[in-house]
């Protein structure tokens, strides 16, 4: 219990807060993000998960529901996604409408769809901690039985990075094989 306090007595709530205004502390405070999320590259730059996320759920709209964003302690950012299927399913054509998830996520068209969603994100990308450099398609959505999806219906960062361990561990092989996009000269 004591852990959820500061050295000054104030509870740790893990989020992160800027100034709404840096000149006038008195105009408030912004939440920018949850402070556990966040994680550092093998270079020693942060990566602030939750704006990222933020600018990735955008960029890649409507192919992808959400992301789970990996490096840490990595050379660069990769990410889990977690693809809107329905939306993937209209690159696919010519493609029975009872295939499987995992083919569609396989799909050529889908692959090089996300291929160039990555190249174009990437060439806006101020450095290499809101660069992503690789990407997994994952044909398992996320497990609310397994937390990975809280009680308000988010990503579970951490329990979604803990579960699929093995797919991160595969994003950053050497050889990642097929299911990885990799972007080239990053």
């Amino acid at each position: 219990a004591a852990a959820a306090f500061d050295e000054e007595g104030f509870y740790r709530l893990g989020d992160a807060v800027k100034f709404v205004d840096p000149d006038d502390v008195a105009k408030g405070l912004l939440f920018d993000g949850r402070i556990a999320e966040d994680f550092k590259l093998a270079t020693g730059t942060w990566v602030n998960v939750g704006m990222l996320r933020a600018r990735i759920v955008a960029h890649f709209a409507p192919f992808l529901r959400d992301a789970v964003i990996t490096g840490h302690d990595r050379n660069e950012v990769g990410m889990l996604v977690v693809p809107n299927v329905d939306a993937c399913r209209t690159l696919c054509s010519g493609l029975p409408s009872a295939t499987t998830v995992g083919d569609v996520v396989r799909h050529a068209a889908v692959r090089a769809q996300f291929r160039s969603l990555l190249a174009t994100f990437a060439a806006s990308s101020t450095g290499s901690a809101t660069r992503v450099a690789r990407a997994m398609l994952l044909d398992e959505p996320p497990s609310l039985d397994a937390q990975e999806i809280t009680d308000k219906g988010s990503l579970n960062q951490r329990a979604m990075l803990s579960r699929r361990a093995a797919s991160v561990a595969n994003l950053y092989a050497s050889d990642p094989g097929a299911d990885v996009i990799v972007l080239e000269n990053v």
